[in-house]
């Protein structure tokens, strides 16, 4: 299938109805009709709140083991309440910097998944930590790939529209890593099929598909569904959503959605749009993460580049305040010294750290005093860069909307 055939498929699959999210639904979801779901809701409201408001992570940590420990074994609804409590217990994880831990719980909490929406929300969390980590994974895994053999019948996710649309979408992502757009395309069709609208809490899906149609360059179709993902998070309370985990939840989904238009915005050289949005992005980031929180340092680096594209529109400098902006996202991104070794192993933000090092470099380049300090950062920056999509060059270098269009994921942290 042509590319334009198929974005043309996904138009009339998704963008049709307009997005939003149902309010019952998300109510069912999140609190359930069962006495053990709503205590394990409140709960996990109580325990992630606090972990940023009031109790401290070891405390919140407690109050949902308990919960489980409690709840295991209760009757009606006492799985789905487990359930709850588990993909909470994973994102509290995350939250404190423990992201391998985070994912061993949610695949545990895939084995004990009480519904194909449970394993899907397991599932998608998982994969997210996954990307994030850098890991490379064919577009092909599934939610069934680790999960015993004995349960795979019980939760048929591929019979549902929603969940497959959610499914695909991460497969999709993943393809775009690989940097196979043809394959990524196809998925988000399969995933679109016959899906009136998006609903059943498909906003991270929705990211990723705008995400996807902003990297191939169709910017009016993407500028459509970011806006539409970001017209129900202000229409309807998100966080209503506790069927997610890790950085797929709510909150993630809607710094990524602003910071992702953000960009787009700047690229289509609206640069007042873009810096009121990605400057949202900034606050969103240090209200939910703290001011030091690497996924402020990813924001910083594209206001950055915002900065680049309108000094370049307007044939004015701003060297002082892209400077100042990539030292601080660096600082914040916790990048490692020029000169340490060991720096080509695992690295966390790889793509972000050498993106903002690889813009650096071009201020520095042009600074006659300060060429020698560029030369060095900019061979860093290329000999860590690892897109599969695009080279190095071809991410600093920005002109008008193609497939070769960057787009920074704040959810996993990455370069599309």
């Amino acid at each position: 299938m042509a590319m334009s055939s198929i974005r043309s498929a996904l138009a009339r699959a998704f963008i049709a109805p307009k997005l939003r999210a149902p309010h019952r639904f998300a109510a069912t979801a999140a609190a359930g009709e069962t006495q053990p779901e709503r205590v394990a809701a409140e709960m996990v409201r109580y325990a992630l709140g606090g972990a940023v408001h009031r109790s401290s992570p070891e405390e919140a940590m407690r109050i949902l083991e308990q919960g489980a420990s409690n709840l295991q074994g209760g009757g009606e609804g006492s799985s789905e309440a487990v359930g709850l409590l588990m993909l909470a217990m994973s994102t509290l994880l995350y939250r404190s910097g423990r992201r391998q831990d985070a994912m061993e719980k949610l695949k545990a909490s895939q084995q004990v998944a009480p519904s194909a929406s449970f394993r899907v929300a397991a599932w998608e969390a998982l994969m997210g930590l996954h990307m994030e980590a850098g890991q490379d994974m064919p577009h092909s895994i599934s939610p069934n790939d680790s999960v015993d053999l004995s349960i795979k019948d019980d939760s048929q996710w591929s019979d549902q529209d929603h969940l497959k649309f959610r499914v695909n979408a991460i497969k999709g992502l993943i393809a775009l890593l690989n940097g196979d757009t043809e394959s990524a395309a196809q998925l988000f069709v399969d995933g679109c099929r016959d899906f009136a609208g998006c609903k059943h809490q498909t906003e991270n899906a929705a990211v990723s598909y705008g995400e996807y149609l902003h990297c191939v360059g169709d910017f009016p179709m993407a500028t459509q569904v970011y806006e539409s993902v970001l017209e129900a998070a202000r229409m309807e309370d998100m966080s209503g959503n506790l069927l997610a985990a890790g950085n797929m939840v709510p909150e993630e989904v809607s710094l990524g959605a602003t910071c992702s238009y953000g960009q787009l915005l700047s690229q289509s050289g609206n640069f007042g749009d873009a810096e009121d949005y990605l400057t949202r992005a900034l606050q969103k980031g240090e209200e939910q993460f703290g001011a030091n929180h690497p996924k402020v340092g990813i924001v910083l680096t594209c206001i950055a580049r915002m900065y680049k594209l309108k000094a370049k529109s307007e044939g004015s400098s701003s060297i002082m305040v892209q400077e100042g902006l990539y030292r601080k996202a660096l600082e914040v991104l916790k990048a490692p010294a020029i000169n340490s070794e060991g720096t080509s192993k695992q690295m966390d933000w790889r793509d972000i750290i050498s993106l903002a090092r690889g813009e650096y470099a071009e201020l520095l380049l042009i600074q006659s005093n300060r060429k020698a300090e560029g030369e060095r950062m900019k061979e860093w920056a290329e000999d860590t860069w690892r897109n599969r999509r695009l080279t190095l060059a071809q991410a600093l270098e920005f002109s008008e909307p193609s497939k070769q269009t960057v787009v920074v994921d704040t959810r996993i942290g990455r370069v599309l």
